[in-house]
């Protein structure tokens, strides 16, 4: 039997990292295949010591180094911090990744942000997903439908975001993402926001809603937030 994929794509490389990182650490465990997909390295956010070429560079290592922790694969696209089209070019980029991993679920960032690849992101993954499902869409590699996306829930996402879902995160798998993450400097390092710290904070806090160690919380299209009653099984 195929190993079942899970694909977390953000904006920038430490998007996903910090926000669906639980999850995707506690799916690893489990067996199954993680991918992250950044459209942009995020490298404007440069610290003092080096240019945004050089923490470029740095940034694809840490997306590699944190995704080779869980035993998964990284990709980082070309395209500039800050500047990131939504365009077809890159829809179509998305969903050729699609199409080659196969992942059974999407997660990516709400479509409300005050930074713009994160709304940028929103946009391309959800025409990525409807070019990578239909066959009309003649690629290289035969279509794929992708389950999702799943909105991670993020502090500069939080525009009318409602935590809908909670996955639970087992303490094993709080731990795995507690080692991964000091791959990524910014979220260790930044003297403007204190991402560990918050997101640490954040998945405990969810957790005990979730009745669970801890959890991220996600938001989901109307379209799938239907519920579907038996009445035959009330």
């Amino acid at each position: 039997m195929e190993t079942k994929t899970f694909m977390a794509i953000g904006g920038h490389v430490g998007d996903m990292e910090l926000t669906v990182g639980g999850v995707l650490s506690t799916l690893s465990l489990s067996g199954y295949r993680i991918v992250t997909v950044a459209l942009t390295a995020g490298e404007k956010g440069n610290p003092p010591h080096l240019t945004t070429d050089e923490y470029r560079k740095q940034k694809i290592g840490e997306a590699a180094a944190f995704a080779t922790m869980l035993g998964g694969i990284s990709e980082v696209l070309p395209y500039d911090d800050g500047l990131l089209p939504v365009d077809d070019t890159v829809k179509f980029q998305v969903a050729d990744l699609i199409r080659k991993y196969k992942p059974v679920r999407i997660f990516t960032h709400w479509q409300n942000s005050f930074h713009k690849d994160h709304k940028a992101c929103n946009q391309i993954v959800k025409d990525a997903q409807f070019y990578a499902a239909l066959p009309g869409f003649r690629r290289e590699l035969p279509p794929h439908y992708a389950g999702g996306p799943y909105y991670a829930e993020n502090w500069e996402d939080a525009t009318d975001f409602q935590p809908y879902a909670l996955y639970k995160i087992p303490r094993e798998g709080f731990e795995l993402w507690q080692k991964a993450i000091q791959t990524q400097w910014f979220a260790i390092n930044s003297k403007d926001f204190k991402y560990y710290e918050y997101y640490c904070s954040l998945k405990a806090a969810r957790g005990k809603l979730a009745r669970s160690d801890y959890a991220e919380a996600f938001d989901l299209d109307p379209h799938h937030k239907t519920i579907v009653i038996d009445t035959q099984k009330l």
